[in-house]
């Protein structure tokens, strides 16, 4: 294990955390949109992360792709709505906004925990280099 590692273990993790922040404000932004019955609804978007092999030289986790929930979404009866189908019905996202405030909240809680040991490395890093001055 080569001595910086550490900030590039708490860098990748940096990065994956950001890519699930991205995606739940994607999330959220979009619970209210209408679509037509005959349309898919919005899918919710769910980041796929993986572990990175220590054997292959890097430590950390990468982010392996992104998946997307169910276009069912639940039909609410608002005959006003423009997309109204005959029967006054629509289509909206299947996403629970409480789920997604829970999401939003580990992902903002690990990504500052990343940058919390990237700091400290730093300062651990500068320390042992003013130990070398003399």
């Amino acid at each position: 294990m080569a001595i910086f590692d550490t900030l590039s273990i708490s860098g990748s993790g940096m990065t994956a955390h950001r890519k699930w922040l991205d995606a739940v404000s994607d999330n959220i932004s979009n619970i209210n949109d209408v679509s037509a019955t005959s349309e898919d609804a919005f899918k919710e978007r769910f980041v796929d992360v993986q572990a990175n092999e220590y054997g292959s030289g890097e430590g950390g986790v990468r982010v392996a792709g992104v998946t997307f929930g169910s276009g069912e979404g639940r039909i609410v009866y608002e005959p006003d709505n423009p997309l109204a189908d005959a029967n006054g019905n629509v289509k909206y996202p299947d996403i629970d906004l409480g789920d997604q405030m829970t999401e939003l909240m580990i992902a903002q809680r690990g990504y500052q925990a990343n940058v919390t040991a990237i700091s400290r490395a730093t300062d651990a890093y500068q320390a042992a280099l003013r130990l070398g001055k003399g």
